[in-house]
């Protein structure tokens, strides 16, 4: 049995820190590729940036951050590095494979979130960060930033 990947949802990237960094970054964002930034962003205290709509389907994570972050977990295991993401059907499933399939990975749940809201870290064989999280259950496409 394998995952069964639904969804591309984001692609993190890091961004420069600094005001002149940011607005360069949103001004070339918004103005020269027309991307639209997500009004309903979470204010991360310590990982400033921007969630760009890609459409309806999909979003890019800028975060102006230098470093760790608050919510990693120790070295390679920071939510706010470079990842891509993707969604399943059920995380519960997904763990369940991941752990049968005995991959190393590490999950994050944000305070107060529902069990469903979980997500997954993994690398893939060339050490790229990959995110799994249940359909549904983030502003990653338009059907999410509508429910929220």
């Amino acid at each position: 049995m394998s995952l069964k990947v639904l969804e591309i949802h984001h692609h993190a990237m890091r961004a420069a820190s600094g005001e002149k960094a940011m607005q360069d970054t949103l001004h070339f964002y918004r103005d020269v590729l027309g991307m639209e930034p997500d009004p309903g962003r979470p204010n991360f205290r310590d990982a400033p940036g921007y969630w760009f709509n890609v459409g309806d389907q999909g979003q890019v994570h800028l975060i102006s951050l230098e470093g760790p972050s608050s919510f990693a977990q120790g070295p390679g295991k920071d939510p706010t590095a470079r990842h891509i993401a993707f969604a399943v059907a059920s995380i519960a499933e997904a763990k369940a494979e991941v752990e049968r399939l005995g991959m190393p990975y590490w999950s994050l749940v944000a305070p107060g979130a529902p069990p469903h809201a979980e997500m997954l870290f993994l690398n893939d064989p060339n050490g790229n960060m990959v995110e799994l999280h249940q359909i549904g259950s983030c502003r990653c496409n338009k059907a999410g930033r509508l429910r929220k």
